[in-house]
Parts: structure tokens; C-alpha cells; sequence
């Protein structure tokens, strides 16, 4: 299952569900606050922070020679 982030184009509320990896992205949803169906997802980005104790963000993916890139670093 993933969490995938999505916003009402009636009501402008913003909300998540969970869907299987394997839904498609059409798939019909309905937002939980106004029942409308003019929902569109919208991109989320994951932090977290590094586990040697340190505070400082940690992105996932990306460039910047975070992991998912071709710059040879």
C-alpha cells in the first residue's frame, strides 16, 4: 500500500489515501470532506532524518547525489 496526497478542486481540501501500488492513478475517489469527485493527487515529498542521531533532513531520492542518478558519485 502507498499513501498518495490529493486535493478537492470543489472544496480545496487536502487529504490522503491509501491505495495498492497497482491502482491506477484513475481510479474514481471521492473526497472525504464534500463528497466531490474532482479530486486530483498531487506530489508529496518524504523527509526524514538521518539515524546517527543527527537532526539535519534527509531527502530521499533525488540528485544531488542522493542515490537515484547517473553522476557517477
Amino acid at each position: 500500500m502507498a499513501a498518495y496526497d490529493y486535493l478537492c478542486m470543489a472544496c480545496e481540501q487536502r487529504f490522503e489515501d491509501r491505495r495498492p501500488m497497482t491502482a491506477s492513478v484513475d481510479t474514481a475517489l471521492a473526497c472525504p470532506s464534500c463528497g466531490s469527485d474532482r479530486v486530483r493527487r498531487q506530489f508529496s515529498f518524504i523527509a526524514g532524518t538521518a539515524s546517527t542521531g543527527s537532526s539535519a533532513p534527509l531527502a530521499t531520492g533525488g540528485c544531488a547525489c542522493g542515490g537515484a542518478c547517473a553522476c557517477g558519485h
